[in-house]
């Protein structure tokens, strides 16, 4: 139920179409919790059905122009309920992990490599995190909003930074495998 929450979050921020949600979505929200474009248009609609969030009326009515939607009391009250509910965390789940798992038993080929991608993606994603920070947190902003919105940026930046490190030291005990230099290519 995490979509609609995502949903009466970045529209409480800012009223929005669903294709501004989208993009949104792509540089902020979408980074911890993703949606494609058809789901997002499918959680507007139900939002709206269930009077949480209304499309705001047009200053030009002109055919095919982009709905832009604001949260109701009611999805603030809803909103404002989820967020104050105790929820348990999800078992991590990684499909690299059970490969690695696997590997144990049937052989390593390709594993290397595919650690190595993945060294490669998540050094790119902690970059762009850290870039964000520089960017979007400079000394001095430090409002409640801001702090919070930074907290889960440095979620972020600490997860990249896990799996940098993770990967480096599995990257390292893949070379001291029997057999290692033939998979190491």
């Amino acid at each position: 139920m995490s979509l609609p929450h995502a949903i009466l979050t970045a529209l409480l921020e800012k009223p929005s179409s669903g294709l501004e949600l989208t993009r949104r979505f792509d540089k902020s929200i979408g980074y911890f919790w993703s949606a494609t474009h058809q789901q997002i248009y499918r959680e507007l609609g139900k939002l709206e059905a269930d009077g949480l969030i209304r499309a705001l009326a047009s200053e030009q009515p002109a055919r095919g122009q982009k709905k832009r939607y604001e949260v109701l009391p009611a999805g603030r009250a809803e909103l404002a309920r989820w967020s104050a509910a105790s929820q348990d965390p999800k078992p991590h789940r990684d499909t690299l992990l059970l490969r690695l798992r696997a590997a144990a038993v049937v052989g390593t080929e390709g594993i290397a490599a595919d650690l190595r991608r993945h060294l490669d993606l998540h050094t790119r994603q902690l970059a762009e995190y850290q870039e964000i920070e520089k960017r979007d947190f400079p000394p001095g902003k430090d409002g409640p909003e801001d702090r919070l919105r930074h907290l889960v940026l440095r979620a972020g930046i600490d997860l990249e930074t896990f799996w940098t490190q993770w990967l480096t030291h599995a990257l390292a005990e893949f070379a001291e495998l029997p057999g290692a230099e033939s998979q190491s290519r």
